[in-house]
């Protein structure tokens, strides 16, 4: 070891350098760099206040973003130079680990640059939700412990006015250049926002936090105080916000809202679609290279579901099987609370087999709750809704409205995807790594993150989740279904499909509900390219731990691969490679 520093120090002092002054350098690059990433932070988050609060940072709990023509113009400058001045850090400098870092900050300054230049800003919502739901999470996420935080919660409601017609203006921006959403997708949104109004303000979630005063440590004075003020501002300020954009919506949205579902009807379209695609997949794929793999795969799940059809007694094919599934009330829950507790149940079964599959697991834990009424009719089956507070656990969202079209076989995929091993468990140790800096811990890129959900679907199978064929089927269905979004969100945003087209398309090779399959169409039609990243993820951990597998042979470690894939939080795909490589090189 000795004789190779030596030689180390006669080659760098012969280039005009040395140990100790390149230490000095990197130490000098290090630090640079950790300023910078902190000044972003904290920037972020005194331009994003509900966010700090989500984070525990309660500098800004009276405040709600600056979404004016203003306040936007003004983040757009400063992530600009925020990305000039990170490209200015010699990498080469950096620990990996930093390295990894860098990569993940331009990332994620990136898209905020992106999104604002293709006035992805003028249309704040999608058809399952929008700016005024996002709002509906405050009471959950505010710090309720004394006076101080119920007055800087009203401070913020007080605001709804301001940030409801920056909104509008925004909208109306879109209207006028044509970036507005289909009409196909926004039948009945308007009731997602009629749902927030009410006769009496106490019967408004956001007045919830007001019934809880009685346990806190307040005057009786002080409680009727900001009860008094509390039913005031929601009246006369929330209700009222709610109101304009639900009359705006009518008379001036859904009228203008275009009739072309693809993305490359906005200006700029098809470029639009692209940086979309490679900021959720995280690659640089074509457009039509997504879509020829969406049905090389769609293809070979077929094949997978003939052969459990094969296992069964079933006289018929696989269509009229999955209308054979669709169908039979064996196969859906009569209650909502009958839905949660085989979710409850799945996921404790799930939390017993975590150890086989994993070395380090999250303190944090997690509970199964009904998706909110208020957004429930349009809303996904199911999601993993992380805590916003460090009292709080995260929450797996089961969508109870509609039993009839949310199927039990699919249950134990949905539910290994939304809580562990999947969204919970991935994210709650990326935010648990205290070593890392907060870009790290926070940040959630798509093709990892919901690459890493689906194969965890696909990890239940291992540890002996699918305890029937039917379960087995609604597994390969789950699959499938992120098959066919390569297929049908790239169909129609870039190769003229229609919506019908599209939702016919997942009828015959999903065992989907109807309804199901028309949320999720209208969901892609809203959120360009965001469901590519599922299956381009997945494949890409399958693709890395077969490569594993077959270099270290009988020194692979399932649960050590695993550890090695989470261990640096999300990010991009071309660094999760280069992660296994690594870890591929280092095991004994």
């Amino acid at each position: 070891m000795k004789l190779v520093v030596s030689r180390l120090c006669i080659i760098l002092v012969l280039v005009g350098c040395s140990l100790g002054t390149y230490a000095k350098a990197s130490e000098d690059t290090e630090t640079a760099f950790n300023t910078l990433l902190d000044e972003i932070w904290q920037y972020e988050l005194s331009v994003q206040p509900v966010s700090a609060t989500g984070y525990g940072v309660h500098l800004f709990d009276d405040r709600l973003a600056d979404t004016s023509p203003a306040g936007l113009a003004a983040e757009d400058a400063q992530y600009r130079s925020f990305l000039a001045r990170l490209a200015t850090i010699n990498s080469a400098e950096l620990s990996r680990n930093e390295q990894i870092t860098l990569q993940v900050q331009r990332y994620r300054l990136q898209d905020y640059i992106d999104q604002y230049a293709f006035n992805a800003h003028f249309m704040p919502l999608t058809s399952e939700s929008g700016f005024h739901s996002s709002l509906a999470f405050l009471p959950a996420m505010t710090r309720f412990k004394g006076v101080e935080d119920y007055q800087n919660y009203l401070a913020r409601l007080a605001q709804f006015p301001r940030i409801f017609a920056e909104q509008i203006y925004w909208m109306r921006q879109g209207i006028a250049t044509g970036i507005v959403q289909p009409k196909a997708v926004l039948t009945g949104f308007e009731d997602s926002v009629k749902a927030f109004i009410f006769e009496k303000p106490q019967q408004s979630e956001f007045y919830q936090p007001f019934l809880q005063l009685d346990s806190v440590a307040i005057s009786a004075v002080e409680k009727n105080r900001l009860r008094s003020q509390a039913e005031q501002i929601i009246q006369d300020s929330v209700f009222v916000a709610y109101q304009d954009f639900y009359d705006f919506l009518l008379q001036e949205y859904l009228p203008a809202s275009k009739d072309n579902i693809a993305a490359t009807s906005w200006p700029k379209g098809l470029e639009y679609y692209q940086n979309r695609s490679n900021h959720y997949t995280t690659t640089t794929l074509p457009v039509e290279d997504i879509h020829q793999l969406g049905l090389s795969e769609v293809k070979r799940i077929r094949a997978e579901m003939q052969i459990v059809l094969d296992g069964l007694d079933f006289e018929g094919d696989i269509n009229q099987f999955i209308n054979f599934l669709r169908s039979d009330p064996r196969f859906y829950a009569k209650t909502p609370e009958e839905l949660l507790k085989q979710a409850s149940y799945i996921a404790k079964k799930m939390d017993a087999r975590l150890p086989q599959l994993f070395n380090i697991l999250p303190r944090i834990p997690y509970g199964v709750a009904p998706v909110p009424e208020s957004i429930a009719p349009k809303y996904t089956t199911g999601r993993y809704v992380a805590p916003t507070r460090d009292d709080q656990p995260g929450y797996y969202w089961v969508n109870t409205y509609a039993l009839d079209k949310r199927p039990l076989y699919a249950l134990t995929a949905l539910t290994l995807h939304e809580a562990v091993p999947g969204h919970h468990l991935q994210i709650s140790l990326a935010a648990e790594m205290q070593n890392l800096p907060n870009v790290r811990r926070y940040s959630y890129m798509s093709a990892f993150g919901e690459g890493w959900g689906l194969y965890a679907e696909y990890l239940g199978k291992e540890v002996g989740m699918y305890t029937n064929p039917y379960d087995e089927f609604g597994r390969l269905s789950y699959e499938m279904w992120r098959a066919c979004r390569l297929v049908v969100d790239t169909g129609m945003h870039v190769k003229g499909w229609s919506r019908e087209q599209a939702i016919e398309f997942m009828l015959e090779n999903t065992a989907l509900s109807e309804h199901n399959v028309k949320t999720e169409i209208d969901r892609y039609i809203s959120w360009p390219a965001q469901a590519l990243s599922y299956k381009i993820g997945e494949l890409s951990i399958k693709k890395l731990r077969l490569k594993a597998q077959e270099k270290l042979g009988e020194r692979f470690d399932l649960r050590a691969f695993h550890d090695a894939v989470l261990a640096y939080g999300s990010v991009p795909l071309s660094v999760l490679e280069t992660n296994i490589e690594h870890y591929i090189a280092n095991q004994p």
